[in-house]
């Protein structure tokens, strides 16, 4: 295949989507930082529609990840521009693992949305000449293996990249292959499925000077340094906030939390003598209930066998996790 090296024309409208969906994000952590520090009762890993407002915001990133690779790789794989944005994406991957390792080496990040989007570009690259439909499918299968499929093998951090697991690997962001690059594949296949319309004309031709709009497609250009850098920020002013307050001022600890914890240290203390052991077991469990909303399974006075499979699979990993 022959590289074209014509500069690709951006979509302003894609753009501006992109900056909506960062803002999004922005709007997300903000609250998950509330609550882990304290802030804020709100447990955004566990409420329904901060769960589904997170979920949103993927799925608009990974549609957009695969519009925008059809958009300039489309007819012609330009090589040069797509290996100088994958090695950005693999040093900003490692950047974001080695500062999750740094500050929570128990659930550092080992494959995140960065760690994602580079694979899942390399990986979309030879499908992207295929006729829409079959994009489309592709996706879908994707989607629907993820669903058909589940092994508690796969909660490990060795496999977690995966997917198919019925309780997450112990992470604070995962984003496994399974079903998420179906999610790539059908924004390429919508956008191939335009080609060569009225409808792209009018895409390409969008162009708005509303200084709101202009602001957002601003962000959404530079949606990776944005990302990198919002998150260590939040942390350090919510930080530098606690080291202010007076001790009659401080933050409320999570009552959920810290109930779940002293249950689950009881139960633990009355059949394992070592305090080291149960306390990370005990860590394990409460991230694992957080990430994977099991908080009605685990306070259900009767449970379902598909709810029992998940507590089960959930003691197992955590059991592995604490020796």
């Amino acid at each position: 295949m022959i590289e074209n090296p014509a500069r690709v024309a951006r979509y302003q409208l894609l753009d501006l989507a992109r900056g909506l969906a960062i803002l999004a994000m922005v709007v997300f952590h903000v609250a998950w930082d509330l609550y882990y520090f304290g802030y804020s009762s709100v447990d955004v890993t566990v409420a329904p529609g901060w769960v589904l407002f997170q979920k949103a915001i993927l799925t608009s990133f990974l549609l957009l990840v695969g519009a925008s690779l059809m958009l300039a790789h489309g007819e012609s794989i330009r090589w040069r521009p797509f290996w100088r944005r994958f090695a950005i994406l693999v040093a900003a991957a490692l950047l974001v693992t080695a500062g999750t390792f740094w500050m929570f080496p128990e659930y550092f990040v080992f494959f995140g949305v960065l760690h994602a989007i580079a694979l899942f570009s390399l990986g979309a690259l030879p499908l992207l000449r295929l006729p829409a439909p079959v994009i489309l499918a592709a996706g879908v299968g994707v989607l629907a293996l993820s669903f058909a499929i589940s092994d508690p093998v796969f909660s490990s951090r060795e496999l977690g990249w995966i997917g198919f697991w019925p309780v997450s690997p112990p992470t604070s962001d995962v984003v496994p292959i399974f079903p998420w690059f179906g999610v790539v594949l059908i924004g390429a296949g919508l956008l191939r499925l335009v080609r060569g319309t009225a409808l792209e004309a009018r895409l390409a031709g969008f162009r708005t000077m509303q200084p709101l709009a202009r602001g957002l497609a601003f962000i959404g250009r530079w949606s990776l340094p944005v990302y990198l850098v919002h998150q260590p920020l939040l942390i350090a002013a919510l930080y530098g906030l606690m080291q202010l307050q007076s001790p009659a001022l401080a933050p409320p600890v999570p009552t959920a939390a810290e109930a779940f914890v002293a249950s689950c240290t009881r139960s633990c203390a009355a059949t394992d003598s070592d305090a080291g052991r149960c306390e990370r077991y005990c860590a394990c469990a409460l991230e694992q209930v957080d990430r994977n909303s099991l908080w009605a399974t685990i306070d259900a006075p009767v449970r379902t066998a598909d709810e029992q499979q998940q507590v089960d699979a959930l003691a197992r990993l955590c059991t592995a996790m604490a020796r």
